[in-house]
């Protein structure tokens, strides 16, 4: 079948960025395949990261995580932040910058296909539109599957690779419809808290401290969480942080204490009751699982 041609990997990534994870299924994708997922990975951008790009190969999907920064595409100019999704077409003149102070972390996908403009429409996201989603957490989480998924070789991977992205649209669609509407001040002040925790887990330790950073009163911030999230934002923030401490542990391994400090925790033993409760496992389970993989 007659195929897409074979992109040069290394002229598609930046290479303005570190600590950067990247996956490849399909860098020759055929034109008769309606949808294929062909790349895809997670930057953390340098302070001096700028991208500029009059075509690209491919169509592109991109989810911040957190930092700042801002995307141009073709005229239309967008602050970039925590849970924000953009998306743009191969024609698209696309611009991509880092806020300096404050550099963004980022997954994107890169697909091909003449079925991919239409569905980014069915899930919100259409070529040269940038959107706020609600789910930060969950969004997230899918889109690190998919980098560790695509990671892995086997005869599975394209259609694993495949079933997650249609996951993460299906998530993208069912979370643009709890976006904040100007009638709902509550909501989108919730919004604004739960990006943040997301962003900051790692250094938010009380309530106090997340109340303090959003700008509002603590209380509000409880009443928010129990109305639109259904539990605490104590809670919320809890599991952000054992599943930040179990993604490291997997990854790099390491003491418990250490992984402890690097989530706010001084007590390596709460930690450990705490992240016992959120997984189900001790910490040092997920080691040995590290140590014999």
């Amino acid at each position: 079948m007659e195929n897409l041609g074979r992109p040069d990997p290394t002229n598609l990534l930046s290479k303005q960025v570190t600590a950067a994870r990247y996956f490849f299924l399909n860098l020759a994708p055929r034109r008769a395949d309606p949808l294929t997922l062909v790349m895809g990975g997670r930057e953390h951008c340098n302070p001096d990261y700028a991208v500029v790009r009059a075509r690209f190969p491919f169509y592109v999907l991109e989810y911040v995580v957190s930092g700042r920064g801002t995307v141009k595409l073709d005229n239309t100019q967008h602050a970039l932040g925590p849970g924000l999704v953009y998306a743009y077409a191969p024609t698209t003149r696309c611009e991509i910058r880092a806020d300096p102070r404050d550099p963004m972390v980022k997954y994107f996908l890169s697909v091909a296909g003449p079925d991919v403009t239409k569905r980014l429409q069915r899930c919100g996201v259409a070529p040269g539109r940038v959107r706020q989603l609600a789910a930060h957490a969950e969004v997230t989480g899918v889109l690190e599957d998919l980098v560790r998924e695509g990671q892995r070789s086997g005869a599975l991977a394209r259609r694993i690779g495949a079933a997650l992205f249609e996951l993460l649209l299906l998530k993208i669609e069912d979370t643009s419809s709890l976006a904040p509407h100007d009638s709902e001040p509550a909501r989108e002040a919730f919004l604004r808290c739960k990006a943040l925790i997301d962003a900051r887990a790692e250094r938010l330790v009380t309530l106090a401290e997340i109340a303090q950073a959003a700008g509002v009163e603590a209380s509000s911030v409880c009443r928010w969480f129990r109305r639109y999230q259904g539990t605490s934002p104590y809670q919320y923030l809890l599991r952000r942080k054992m599943n930040i401490a179990a993604e490291f542990l997997v990854e790099h391994g390491g003491l418990v204490k250490e992984v402890a400090q690097r989530v706010g925790f001084a007590d390596p033993y709460h930690f450990s009751r705490a992240f016992k409760a959120v997984h189900g496992v001790a910490p040092r389970a997920l080691l040995r699982y590290r140590q014999t993989s």
